[in-house]
């Protein structure tokens, strides 16, 4: 475990095992921590890495750039661990950070996997989407909105799994009460901002001219990015491929990390 100094800010990572590398990025309810599951698991045969983006975990952002910087900080993280090229393996939030890579720095990237996101992609997701698809979005998001209930794990999780649902919770809770006191809201919004300005966000064109093999892995009852829409993010890059992994919700990596690791291995090891 250490800091990297990078871009202004001290950037907390880790790093486990030897063979090619896998970085992995957390997702807004997440840190470095999330990835318990899958560490112990990939770092047999890969070097892992995982860190904290600016704001969230141990990682503070003193400058306040928030998620416009999460390309170029891991442009700078694996020039400070001198990684060449790269699997990058995203949740949710972590999309915009490892979409906006391959795009930004194609020729550093081995292979893209993304769990349970199609973050720095959704106005082009929205525009490919038919109104039919749009309806069903709005009224799952509506509802998630007017019940109060904004679950990432799949329904009944939390009572068959109690020790993993109270885990996933403190993990969490070191964002908000941690050296950051993140409000993950705030930072949600942020970065929903961030993918409606045309400039920033991936465009059509952007996203046909990735050449990196592509992994789709959604949940059946993802109401955060449903899968869906999740298709039609597939759909939009060439040679992409997707799952959807039966009974999981927003958090495939934490609900069932025995399907994610392997669906990861088996892509990862057919390149």
């Amino acid at each position: 475990m250490a800091t990297a100094e990078i871009n202004g800010v001290n950037l907390y990572y880790q790093e486990q095992g030897k063979g090619p590398a896998v970085v992995f990025a957390h997702g807004a309810g997440g840190n470095h921590l999330s990835w318990w599951q899958q560490i112990p698991v990939l770092s047999h045969d890969y070097r892992c890495i995982t860190f904290d983006h600016r704001g969230w975990g141990l990682s503070l952002d003193g400058q306040d750039a928030g998620p416009a910087a999460f390309v170029e900080d891991l442009h700078a993280l694996l020039d400070h661990l001198g990684i060449e090229r790269a699997t990058l393996v995203a949740q949710s939030m972590g999309g915009l950070t490892c979409l906006g890579f391959t795009i930004a720095y194609p020729r550093r990237v081995r292979a893209l996997v993304m769990g349970n996101t199609f973050a720095g992609m959704r106005r082009e997701v929205w525009l490919a989407a038919d109104e039919e698809l749009r309806t069903n979005a709005r009224d799952i998001w509506d509802r998630r909105r007017r019940g109060g209930v904004k679950r990432a794990l799949a329904p009944g999780f939390a009572r068959r799994e109690k020790q993993r649902a109270f885990l996933y919770k403190q993990i969490r809770l070191l964002n908000e009460e941690g050296p950051n006191r993140l409000q993950t809201e705030e930072g949600v919004q942020r970065l929903r901002a961030l993918e409606r300005d045309p400039e920033a966000a991936a465009s059509r064109e952007q996203l046909a001219a990735i050449k990196a093999p592509v992994l789709f892995i959604g949940g059946e009852h993802d109401e955060v990015m449903p899968p869906a829409l999740m298709e039609v993010a597939c759909r939009l890059i060439p040679g992409a491929r997707m799952v959807v992994v039966p009974g999981a919700g927003h958090s495939v990596y934490f609900e069932d990390p025995e399907t994610f690791n392997r669906l990861v291995l088996e892509f990862v090891g057919s390149l």
